[in-house]
């Protein structure tokens, strides 16, 4: 019972009061933890089902990098060695983003006719998009017209994953032709974010058409010294001189490595 005069609405001696909390708080504080967790994934859930605007809208801000954009690195390429009188190159381009393609192709095709390639030997084609790319560009290369194939296409992010996969396939697709036929073939495909990160990289001194055009100029150079088809570059290929059996040098092109 309880201590002689004590009130009898009184709170329990202390050490019962003590057991009660402890019996009593973790199961109230293990239940507000559960439902917080509950309502956390049921939020979470939500968020699939809101509106792509809404869902870009509420994103977290990402700070701003000042990397410079691959058309304003400094890659440079030395005209000296960019003779394309004798390269034969191809370009194949997708008619998805004609607006973008066309700025792309136009760059392109300028730049090789101001590196020396005839307009006889550039060779030109569509095809409907960028997946179909690696197969005309297979094509192309085993015809044996070309010394060099540059793909031009343009892929923009959208709200489902057909972005990530036509990226994926399409890189991988334009490398295997390059090693299986021997061939060069410059992976010219846009991937981006938005439009006009598109047309920022499809215009002005920015073209990436134009460094295209140079890339695909030396690897075409490139592969014909390391074929044996020209007689001298200053691409590695075809300068070392072979030494005979008393180590005098010998007449004679080579992989040169």
């Amino acid at each position: 019972g309880s201590p002689a005069g004590a009130p009898q609405n009184q709170l329990p001696p202390y050490p019962s009061s003590v057991r009660v909390l402890r019996h009593q708080l973790p199961p109230l504080y293990t239940m507000a933890l559960l439902r917080l967790s509950v309502v956390a994934a049921l939020l979470q859930g939500a968020v699939a089902f809101a509106p792509s605007s809404l869902r870009r809208s509420v994103a977290p801000r990402v700070a701003k990098t000042t990397a410079p954009r691959m058309g304003a690195m400094d890659v440079k390429f030395d005209p000296s060695k960019l003779e394309g009188e004798n390269c034969r190159i191809g370009i194949i381009t997708t008619r998805w983003n004609p607006e973008i393609i066309s700025s792309l192709q136009t760059g392109c095709k300028d730049t090789l006719k101001d590196l020396g390639v005839k307009e006889e030997n550039i060779f030109e084609t569509e095809v409907p998009g960028a997946f179909e790319l690696p197969l005309a560009a297979r094509f192309l290369a085993l015809s044996g017209t070309v010394d060099a194939i540059v793909c031009v296409g343009c892929l923009i992010k959208g709200d489902t994953q057909h972005f990530e996969y036509i990226s994926q396939a399409t890189s991988s697709g334009l490398m295997s032709v390059g090693i299986q036929t021997s061939t060069p073939v410059v992976y010219g495909v846009l991937n981006v974010n938005t439009e006009q990160q598109a047309l920022d990289r499809a215009t002005g001194p920015d073209n990436h058409g134009i460094s295209w055009a140079q890339t695909a100029v030396e690897m075409a150079l490139l592969r014909s010294a390391a074929l044996g088809m020209s007689k001298k570059t200053g691409m590695g290929f075809s300068d070392a001189a072979k030494l005979g059996g008393d180590g005098e040098k010998k007449e004679g092109g080579g992989f040169g490595f």
